[in-house]
């Protein structure tokens, strides 16, 4: 049998090694002159492969789309991983906060070798050729030079990513071409991405770049605790990313969100109350709330939520500490983005992966209506559903 994987990214090598390794001839195209590199740059934050926490606790960070995931992710899961890794000479350990890394911490050395035995399984690298579409038994591409070429396979997997990566040609420009072909695809959006707030020029003069340390950030009952970061145009980081679903649920039915950060989140309101209960003469309201514990970037966020109008009473001004409000305006650009949300709907795939309007047609990674936080979860996803395409 003769396959021809479209991306050359995390999703579709993996399929073509599973393929390759099942004796099938495989060709790999992608529109960018090398391959792997969305892998490059996961791997400038150290390349965090996966995570070690209980695994359904780790399937739950898929979140709506964990039904659809589970097999895959349990037919490739973290320890077949870990396991794939180490015979590439990649061995991996497990970080601090349980997240699974490669001892280089880089994505170059793993690259390298899997594309060495990429090549030595017989499979065919054919860069700078973008998909265009479908033919009879194959795929339309264009050239460089503008010319086109048409290539036939039994079978075919798509593994185009989302579209936040366009310097590495993740643009989600296939969205067009699959609703074309009467394939279902839910619109793209940034997941795990930073969201857009206006600061007044003072706060960003004194604060941009400044992360609120040991917060707790909460919205609609859900609450993550972390190290959000005041940046030009608004908030990124972990906390951030968490709550990125239910922000952009609120924003699309309010137009604008609002998020409360809990500025000492290990203090209870009225332990807080108590420590602002004195204040001396000659205090300013700064030096008053440093000395409750509140860092200066933390008194700054407090008067951008009320105007530099702060509460009287030491009940109120625990109380706004304690859930500092934050109006966000949007969630930033896709381009801005980790990764995206949106894809090919699942309703329009089989438990193969396979195009049900496309026969012969296998889908596999950010392609699909899914999301997650990161922390290994995206690459783990990735791989899974590539390695679930290929042996379908």
């Amino acid at each position: 049998m003769k396959a021809i994987i479209v991306g050359g990214g995390p999703a579709g090598l993996m399929a073509a090694e599973t393929l390759a390794a099942a004796g099938h001839r495989v060709t790999v195209i992608d529109q960018r002159r090398s391959f792997g590199r969305t892998l490059l740059l996961a791997g400038r934050s150290g390349l965090n492969l996966t995570h070690s926490e209980p695994f359904d606790d780790f399937l739950d960070r898929y979140g709506p789309a964990r039904p659809q995931l589970e097999p895959m992710l349990r037919a490739f899961d973290p320890e077949v991983l870990r396991a794939w890794a180490d015979e590439l000479g990649a061995e991996t350990f497990v970080g601090s906060s349980g997240r699974v890394f490669p001892a280089a911490q880089k994505a170059t050395p793993l690259l390298r070798v899997w594309f060495s035995r990429l090549v030595e399984m017989g499979v065919d690298f054919r860069p700078g050729l973008t998909w265009t579409g479908f033919v009879d038994g194959g795929v339309e591409t264009v050239a460089a030079d503008g010319s086109k070429h048409e290539l036939r396979a039994d079978r075919i997997v798509l593994a185009l990513g989302g579209g936040s990566w366009p310097r590495v040609g993740g643009n989600g420009s296939w969205v067009g071409i699959l609703r074309d072909a009467g394939i279902e695809c839910v619109e793209l959006s940034a997941a795990n991405a930073g969201v857009l707030v206006d600061w007044t020029p003072e706060h960003l003069a004194a604060f941009e770049g400044e992360p609120l340390k040991n917060a707790a950030v909460s919205i609609d009952g859900l609450t993550v605790r972390g190290e959000p970061v005041i940046t030009r145009d608004g908030l990124e980081g972990g906390p951030i990313y968490s709550l990125g679903p239910a922000i952009r649920r609120q924003l699309g039915e309010r137009s604008v969100a609002t998020i409360h950060i809990d500025l000492l989140p290990d203090v209870s309101h009225n332990g807080l109350a108590i420590r602002l209960e004195t204040k001396r003469p000659k205090d300013s309201a700064s030096t008053y709330l440093r000395r409750a514990g509140i860092k200066p970037v933390g008194i700054s966020l407090m008067r951008e939520a009320t105007g530099n109008r702060l509460p009287g009473d030491s009940v109120g001004m625990a109380a706004l500490a304690k859930a500092v409000p934050v109006r966000i305006t949007s969630m930033a650009p896709i381009e801005r983005a980790i990764s995206t949300a949106g894809g090919v709907a699942w309703s329009a795939v089989d438990d193969s992966l396979q195009l049900r309007a496309r026969p012969g047609v296998h889908v596999a990674g950010e392609m699909l209506d899914w999301e997650a936080p990161t922390g290994g979860y995206l690459l783990q996803a990735c791989l899974s559903t590539g390695a679930w395409a290929g042996r379908s």
